[in-house]
């Protein structure tokens, strides 16, 4: 009985050390989703970027703020020049090919406030011409808040669903894509979980990659967790 004791006693020490590590970006996210488990996790504070895989590696570079290090885009005008008119800024985590999955991830805007102030998220990324992507507008029209299909041809809507406009600030914000591969469904949320501020419906790219960016103002990212279906 003491050894089990001192058994549960050694794990809960380690949990609670692990968890105090985790709690301060733990309550800056949404909460986990049901039915899902964790299949990537990072929050940058091992200073490491190499699993990501910038389009343009002089646009991106790690922000210490404080205790609290993030990934920054720092230039607005890339040297990557897509095929199709299409986000000049992305960044992908490699090696991880998605179906269905649920992404949170915290952004804040760094550029002056004007109507199209933008950061974006990625996913069912094929390859610079082929992918998903979600446009965090300022302000909506048929080429901002929006999500958008690139399939070898200029970006088009696919939203069936959106806002008159993400409401950024210089603050962090939080936002989460939840995607069903199987129906094409796709739901996005802008710090509230009640209500998606972004629909569509789409089965063209089954799996791809996923990441983040933008069409071409800078931010910074944080926090990413992406959870994909228990088995």
């Amino acid at each position: 009985m003491v050894q089990m004791n001192e058994r549960y006693a050694m794990l809960a020490i380690f949990v609670l050390m692990a968890g105090f590590a985790r709690t301060q970006a733990d309550d800056r996210l949404f909460p986990a989703p049901e039915g899902m488990q964790l299949a990537y996790s990072h929050d940058f504070q091992d200073q490491q970027a190499e699993r990501y895989l910038p389009t343009d590696r002089t646009a991106w570079k790690l922000l210490q703020q404080g205790e609290q290090t993030s990934i920054a885009l720092v230039k607005r005008n890339s040297d990557f020049r897509p095929p199709h008119r299409s986000p000049l800024n992305r960044n992908l985590i490699q090696d991880l090919k998605l179906r269905s999955f649920v992404m949170d991830i915290r952004m804040q805007s760094t550029i002056p406030d004007y109507a199209h102030r933008d950061l974006c998220l990625f996913f069912g990324y094929q390859d610079d011409a082929h992918l998903y992507y979600v446009h965090f507008g300022k302000r909506m029209d048929d080429h901002a808040n929006q999500i958008f299909i690139v399939n070898d041809a200029a970006r088009i809507k696919i939203s069936t669903t959106t806002t008159d406009g993400i409401p950024w600030t210089d603050d962090w914000h939080q936002a989460r894509i939840e995607r069903l591969a199987e129906t094409g469904e796709i739901r996005v949320f802008f710090d509230d979980l009640t209500k998606p501020v972004m629909t569509a419906k789409d089965t063209t790219f089954a799996e791809g990659l996923v990441g983040f960016g933008s069409f071409d103002d800078t931010g910074n990212f944080d926090d990413i967790r992406i959870y994909v279906p228990q088995p």
